[in-house]
């Protein structure tokens, strides 16, 4: 059974050290990886190397969803993150891995991610404009400068 990658960059208007928290907080999680369409919610985060997330996805339109889950095999603050994800579904077989490097720049931050291990029965079409939704809500959160 083969399976697919996808690869995205940005360059985001913040520092590296607000978008690698977006991607380990959970209420920022449920916020901004959610695609279009869609809400979150986060049920475990254990935000270090070994442990474990927990998040499900539910269409707003039909009420259907999915959940899924992994582990943390890296994370080096503000540079990178490696996990993986398993969809709940046993139509969606496998593990995904997916890498996310951040690198300081003089505008704020690059970001590169790649998705390894997408089930074949998942567009990679799907899965890339999923992605660029949420990169999207993700430049939302984190280029914001509000002061209290």
């Amino acid at each position: 059974m083969s399976t697919q990658t996808v690869r995205l960059h940005r360059v985001l208007r913040a520092k590296p050290e607000r978008v690698y928290r977006a991607f380990l907080d959970a209420e920022a999680l449920a916020k901004w990886l959610p695609p279009n369409g869609f809400t979150g919610k986060v049920h475990a985060l254990d935000a270090k190397v070994g442990g474990n997330y927990r998040m499900s996805f539910t269409n707003f339109t039909t009420g259907g969803g999915h959940s899924f889950g992994g582990e943390y095999l890296e994370l080096v603050p503000n540079e990178r993150l490696r996990y993986t994800g398993v969809f709940d579904d046993p139509n969606l077989p496998g593990t995904m891995q997916t890498t996310v490097s951040l690198r300081e720049v003089f505008c704020g931050t690059e970001l590169t991610v790649v998705q390894e291990g997408i089930p074949p029965m998942i567009p990679a079409e799907a899965c890339y404009l999923g992605w660029q939704e949420s990169l999207v809500l993700l430049a939302q959160l984190v280029e914001a400068e509000i002061r209290q």
